[in-house]
């Protein structure tokens, strides 16, 4: 009996030197804070903002951006099903508990991941979509620096305490928007407070400040001993957004109550209306040249379709029969993608609503063979039109009858202008999609159209995440 009373006061002896020392490393861990407006990313408030420190589990931002990335490029797909390493398996708690050789959907890991913050279930994915830990945090710090997170290095991709592995609380809030601009489709799965992981039903680890701050949306938090609490968090209140980090916080409650602060001077200083400046696309053919000493002569995007050069004038009828030979030639290009990209595009949409959704997954379809396509030859139209405003639409597409309207415009080049803008921006849904300018009583329309339904609906949710106004436009 004295044996076991023994034994249980060491436990708890053991236990409050444990608190206590984690206690004495939280409050020894730096402090470090950021405040941008969301609409703009302009920094209202900063202090030991570049300071680089220990990110811990908001390093998990970065697995999951890279994860949707590789969503969206097709390397990967929601329903992959993952094998689990004995490395994934073995990393210490927050974890989802993996088995090693249990295999699970990839759905369920970046939930667990996003919500529970469980490095079991980040490991897991780095390993998936990186073929290795070590390989995919290269790919990390790629990532990185093609987001202009100058002072940031990863060596894992869950976030404990490794060497060098450090971040500022500025690159976070940098990653923090970049996830709200670059993947609204899933950014509200850091809002959830429960998901399902597939072998559990995780909690949000944000919960408590996700309930007690009016407008907080996400995004992730972190703990570790020699970080201390930190927090990447994001609110609207009207018209305005506030993105937030704060590292080094002395417990939950105190983290929490310091970025309500933070937060409250964003409200306080943001102006009222401000016109919202997405980010620009990751400059990775820029690193890549700098990484393989090249010098950087242009980190603008390519651009995948060069327009035709506006016609002289007087050369009405010559621009009208070239016009058709691009409306031919879109046409057959649209086919073609249709042979190669019309499953992935659907399979992309229904993904965004997979993960969007916590009861879709049992009728998630699996990816199908890709469909042969025959294409008729094409037929020069008789008489040529005069006027230059062509669209084509195809009749293999099943129901590629919907469009989108980007707005009204007072000339057709600034019209075509924007629809071009639009097209580079949002590729990946708009790819297989016609710009039309259309003349009205009050302008010049600008609208894409042969899409289907789900494309025209998912491009603008989209583009007014990226405060693009839009609606969709039904046959």
């Amino acid at each position: 009996m004295a044996s076991h009373l023994g034994q249980f006061v060491h436990k708890i002896l053991f236990v409050a030197a444990a608190s206590v020392l984690a206690a004495q490393a939280a409050l020894a861990a730096p402090y470090a804070a950021i405040v941008m407006d969301a609409r703009t990313g302009e920094t209202l408030y900063e202090t030991n903002a570049t300071t680089r420190l220990h990110p811990a589990s908001l390093t998990k931002m970065m697995t999951l951006y890279i994860t949707f990335e590789a969503i969206q490029r097709g390397e990967i797909s929601l329903d992959t099903m993952v094998s689990v390493s004995k490395n994934a398996a073995a990393e210490p708690p927050s974890k989802l508990g993996l088995r090693p050789g249990q295999r699970i959907a990839l759905r369920y890991l970046i939930r667990a991941a996003a919500v529970k913050s469980a490095n079991d279930a980040a490991t897991a994915i780095c390993e998936a979509v990186g073929g290795s830990e070590a390989a995919f945090a290269e790919r990390m710090n790629r990532t990185a620096k093609a987001l202009g997170m100058r002072q940031s290095t990863f060596r894992n991709c869950n976030g404990l305490t490794a060497d060098g592995h450090l971040s500022t609380a500025r690159d976070m809030n940098v990653l923090g928007r970049r996830l709200f601009f670059d993947f609204p489709q899933y950014y509200n799965i850091f809002s959830r407070r429960t998901a399902d992981a597939g072998i559990a039903t995780v909690s949000n680890t944000n919960t408590r400040f996700l309930d007690a701050y009016k407008g907080a949306d996400g995004i992730k938090t972190g703990y570790t001993s020699p970080a201390g609490y930190n927090l990447t968090a994001s609110a609207q209140r009207g018209n305005k957004r506030i993105i937030a980090t704060v590292f080094g916080g002395t417990s939950t409650a105190q983290r929490n109550a310091k970025m309500a602060q933070l937060l409250d001077i964003g409200f306080r200083e943001a102006p009222s209306n401000a016109k919202v400046k997405r980010p620009d696309p990751p400059a990775y053919e820029a690193v890549a040249m700098a990484q393989a000493g090249a010098p950087v002569v242009n980190d603008m995007p390519a651009v995948a379709r060069s327009p035709r050069p506006l016609r002289r004038p007087g050369s009405d009828a010559a621009y009208a029969a070239a016009s058709v030979v691009d409306a031919m030639q879109g046409g057959i290009e649209s086919a073609l993608a249709e042979a190669s990209g019309s499953d992935r595009l659907a399979m992309q949409v229904a993904e965004a609503v997979a993960l969007d959704g916590e009861g879709s997954d049992s009728g998630m379809a699996q990816p199908r063979s890709r469909p042969e396509v025959q294409l008729a030859a094409a037929r020069a139209p008789s008489p040529v039109p005069t006027a230059p405003e062509i669209i084509t639409r195809m009749s293999t597409s099943g129901g590629r009858h919907w469009g989108v309207n980007v707005g009204r415009y007072p000339s057709r080049s600034a019209a075509e202008r924007q629809l071009m803008q639009i097209a580079l921006a949002e590729s990946v849904v708009l790819d297989s999609g016609l710009r039309k300018v259309t003349e009205r009583s009050g302008g010049y329309d600008a609208n894409f159209m042969g899409l289907t339904q789900d494309q025209a609906d998912l491009a603008c949710r989209r583009l007014q995440a990226r405060a693009i106004q839009c609606f969709a436009i039904g046959p």
